[in-house]
């Protein structure tokens, strides 16, 4: 059976966010499964490991990920729809998530380390462009909060008010960071950017 779209449904449960951890692995992973393993079987992995430690295989890279988050190694904001995890929002601090694109450039122009990284944020094909990865986004927020808080850096992509496939929001957009607090630092590759914000413990 097809899934509504948010919009198509008069009521539905308001949106949980939970974190990412053994007890909402399954719903993770079937999310992820939705979607082919998300991004051609990467299951979320490739900020997480450098060329040398990637399995370049969808199984593989699944039993990574598991690995992680069994170990307290990947950390994530997954919104949940009742039941059934519709969005997740990556997070963690450097060394966990050290892959982050347009590397070289960003460590030139890189003066003090954030705390934490926001890497990719990722929603159900049924539940884009209504607002559910503002959500995971403020998700990730409120459980850097209670880990402490500190400086948090994202890397949205800059449309510049163009239109762009959802499909291709891998970190959602300027907008939605400042929405959420966030202050443009600099632009990073051709369409994403550099933003932070601190976030107070509590």
């Amino acid at each position: 059976m097809t899934r509504k779209r948010r919009s198509d449904v008069a009521a539905l449960p308001a949106l949980v966010v939970k974190p990412l951890d053994a007890s909402t692995w399954d719903a993770y992973a079937r999310l992820a499964l939705r979607h082919n393993g998300v991004w051609g079987g990467c299951w979320c992995t490739w900020f997480h490991t450098t060329q040398a430690e990637k399995t370049h295989t969808a199984e593989g890279n699944r039993a990574l990920k598991e690995r992680l988050v069994c170990e307290g190694r990947a950390h994530a904001a997954v919104v949940f729809d009742g039941e059934a995890a519709v969005a997740w929002c990556q997070y963690g601090p450097p060394v966990e998530l050290p892959n982050i694109h347009h590397r070289k450039e960003y460590e030139a122009t890189q003066t003090t380390p954030p705390d934490y990284r926001l890497t990719c944020i990722f929603v159900d094909k049924a539940y884009r462009r209504q607002g559910v990865a503002a959500v995971a986004l403020r998700g990730a927020l409120h459980l850097i909060a209670q880990a402490g808080g500190g400086t948090v850096e994202g890397y949205p992509h800059d449309t510049q008010g163009k239109k762009v496939s959802a499909s291709f929001l891998y970190n959602g957009t300027r907008r939605v960071y400042e929405q959420a607090g966030f202050t443009y630092l600099r632009p990073k590759g051709k369409g994403n950017c550099v933003m932070s914000r601190v976030v107070p413990a509590g």
